[in-house]
């Protein structure tokens, strides 16, 4: 039975409410600050905290619940004699339920405050009292998600009294937040690029259907420390995504921010089908879908700039699992809104993530994010490539970066259009994506060539210019090739493999 609640929230949502229900059945509340002047105004008889601790909030609140008269009335075990004799002893009262939500860390430490300030919004009482009533569970009921508090209620209106289930499960979440909460702040205060201990700090934003096959379950999170683009998108249309949409998305809109350009990259199962640059979204729509008219049914598009009416009714001859943009025009909304299962995303934020992770089996693969290009462009051929030739070349290495290694990616007119990856030699993704690409000028490699046989493929194929980062100890052959055969080709010291 609940006889004294300790309540101290910083989001108010729900709290008078339950305050109300509690002083329905007789719970003495007690609170902090500006929780207390809120519910006292709204007619809650509430007691504050001073009054229990005989000691007055300080430090600018920092120091208000930090007090054996709350922390006794919290930790005491009721069963155990000796607790209940202590603090019988220092005139302690138990505290029965612990209501606490957070200072705000997760949203201030996105939002562009100087360090100082964030660091007021570190929680220290908050995350105490939690961590003392969670660890005391089975004598007290805590409450750390809003949520919360219509099962607690529920609980209390049907048997008096919460159950040692939800008790338990009530102690567990508080653990859960806190390991976020301690995560986020440690990232935050933490220099060191790979600290001791991996700190991560996520939160649940829904769970899905299943994962990449429906009989596996997944969920998707957000991370609370990083506002990237893939926890920032607008669905506007369509149904919610799912595991494999997901991870799709967030290769073709990071294809598409790597261009300043007007681009469009078509995406299937992970892998980038067309890639291209226009004058406007329907021009480079269009190439990118002349790419692998193929390939793109079924897939994901995503523009870097706003869609209108023309091209939203080139997009919806074809069945695509979603279109993602910056903005779209209201008149091409309308149009793609008449295909209703069609996702339909405004992507309101470019990719921050400069760490990337991958579980293994009993662990975690953590590294920085390929984020570089180029190191030097260095023509090594007797042949020098042209100025337009040359940025082709750097478009080709960009599309490069996303694709599975072995990656080779031909280019025509700025279009990406052969695209071979995924294998586990060099010369079968250099034929496969020459076939494809029939009439590409432009080659580009995510790895060095150790054979000149991909020069030779390459020169039977109408390549006039290659991309490479150099590095191998037979660079030579590929560059005495390339002069035999009046090619040229440019190192940049950069490997991008993406496994």
């Amino acid at each position: 039975m609940i006889k004294r609640a300790l309540i101290s929230v910083f989001n108010k949502d729900g709290i008078l409410d339950f305050s109300r229900f509690l002083e329905a059945k007789d719970v003495e509340i007690i609170s902090t600050g500006g929780t207390y002047k809120y519910l006292k105004e709204n007619g809650v008889n509430v007691v504050e905290i001073n009054e229990v601790t005989d000691f007055p909030e300080m430090l600018d609140g920092r120091v208000k619940t930090l007090h054996p008269k709350i922390h006794g009335g919290i930790l005491a075990i009721r069963d155990n004699e000796e607790h209940m004799k202590t603090i019988a002893e220092h005139d302690i009262n138990t505290i029965d339920m612990v209501v606490v939500n957070l200072y705000p860390f997760f949203e201030k430490v996105k939002e562009d405050l100087e360090f100082d300030e964030k660091v007021e919004f570190i929680d220290i009482g908050g995350p105490t009292m939690l961590r003392a009533a969670a660890k005391n569970f089975k004598d007290v009921t805590v409450i750390s998600d809003v949520k919360d508090y219509a099962r607690v209620k529920e609980e209390i209106e049907t048997s008096n009294e919460v159950s040692l289930k939800t008790k338990k499960l009530l102690a567990g979440k508080v653990f859960n937040l806190m390991s976020a909460y301690d995560g986020a702040i440690a990232n935050f205060l933490l220099d060191e690029e790979y600290p001791e201990y991996l700190s991560v700090s996520y939160k649940k934003l829904q769970d899905l259907r299943y994962g990449e096959n429906p009989h596996q379950s997944a969920a998707y999170y957000g991370s609370t420390m990083v506002d990237g683009a893939m926890n920032g998108f607008e669905i506007l249309n369509g149904k919610e995504l799912s595991y494999n949409n997901i991870k799709d998305l967030d290769i073709a809109w990071k294809v598409t921010s790597e261009f300043e350009e007007t681009t469009c990259c078509a995406l299937k199962h992970n892998t980038p089908c067309g890639v291209a640059i226009g004058e406007n979204s329907y021009d480079a729509y269009i190439k990118a879908y002349e790419c692998d008219p193929t390939s793109i049914f079924g897939g994901i598009v995503a523009l870097n700039k706003k869609v209108d009416k023309k091209t939203a009714e080139e997009m919806v001859k074809i069945f695509l699992e979603i279109v993602a943009a910056p903005d779209f025009d209201e008149d091409a909304l309308e149009v793609l809104r008449t295909k209703k299962n069609l996702r339909v995303l405004k992507m309101n934020k470019a990719p921050k993530d400069n760490k990337f992770m991958v579980t293994v089996d009993g662990g975690i693969l953590v590294q920085e994010e390929d984020q570089k290009l180029i190191d030097e462009i260095k023509v090594v051929t007797e042949k020098q490539p042209s100025k337009e030739e040359l940025e082709q070349l750097i478009f080709g290495m960009k599309v490069v970066k996303y694709v599975k290694s072995n990656a080779i990616v031909v280019v025509n007119n700025y279009k990406a259009t052969g695209i071979g990856g995924g294998q586990v030699n060099r010369i079968w993704p250099t034929i496969d994506a020459l076939k494809r690409g029939a009439g590409a000028t432009i080659l580009a490699s995510d790895a060095f060539f150790p054979f000149s046989d991909i020069v030779e493929e390459a020169s039977k194929n109408g390549i006039k210019a290659i991309i490479q980062p150099g590095g191998s100890m037979r660079d030579k052959d590929s560059i005495d090739k390339c002069n035999e055969l009046g090619i040229s080709m440019v190192f940049t010291g950069i490997r991008h493999f993406k496994h």
